[in-house]
């Protein structure tokens, strides 16, 4: 499995002959003229996930590409006059023979006065999950874990004890464009993680890795 970042949350997944996109939000910066993608999947409606602009862009040279996210998203993307396929917890797709499933169905808690929206995760290969905006524990081991680094809903605390919760063979941060200076944010997780076995991969904006 190849792993591409574009900042923040913003992950190109090729697996296979499979290409798949997550949440190329507003943060997201996915390159002009990516191509070649199969299926874009959207976690949830903040728009650091789901940016209708950089939809837009994706279409142009991905026509036939295929978008999905949860009933939320469906009925924002309508608006949009762009269509989303429903995938919802524990409902799957595969995307070129690989398996793409839904887990999860709500946002963690930001604020009491704030409304929780919905938010999907996803299992991808039955190899890598990526959480979204909540550190909710799947029933099935991971392998590869896009790791939440910060978030307006959690502390450092919060997503040590999710990392090491999970126990995954690899973990990267991710939700991480809020970071001016990462070094702790990265620092901490590898150090903790590597007391109980956990590799901690940092990877760049641009840059690749496999597993």
């Amino acid at each position: 499995m190849k792993i591409t970042k574009f900042s923040h949350s913003c992950l190109l997944i090729e697996e296979g002959s499979a290409r798949i996109l997550i949440d190329p939000g507003s943060w997201g910066n996915p390159p002009e003229g990516l191509d070649r993608l199969d299926a874009i999947f959207i976690t949830h409606e903040h728009h650091d996930h789901y940016f209708p602009n950089h939809l837009r862009r994706l279409l142009v040279v991905n026509p036939a590409v295929k978008i999905y996210g949860n009933a939320s998203i469906v009925e924002l993307a309508k608006k949009e006059n762009i269509t989303v396929e429903l995938l919802g917890h524990q409902q799957e797709v595969f995307v070129k023979g690989v398996k793409v499933s839904g887990w999860g169905e709500w946002h963690a808690k930001i604020l009491e006065t704030m409304p929780i929206v919905r938010n999907t995760g996803y299992f991808v290969a039955d190899r890598l999950f990526y959480p979204g905006d909540v550190l909710n524990i799947p029933d099935k081991p991971v392998e590869i874990l896009a790791y939440p680094a910060i978030a307006p809903w959690m502390n450092i605390s919060d997503s040590l004890n999710y990392g090491q919760a999970i126990k995954p063979k690899v973990a990267f941060p991710v939700h991480d464009a809020f970071l001016k200076i990462p070094g702790p944010y990265y620092m901490l997780p590898e150090k903790i993680f590597s007391e109980v076995g956990i590799k901690w991969v940092v990877i760049e904006d641009g840059k690749s890795i496999e597993v």
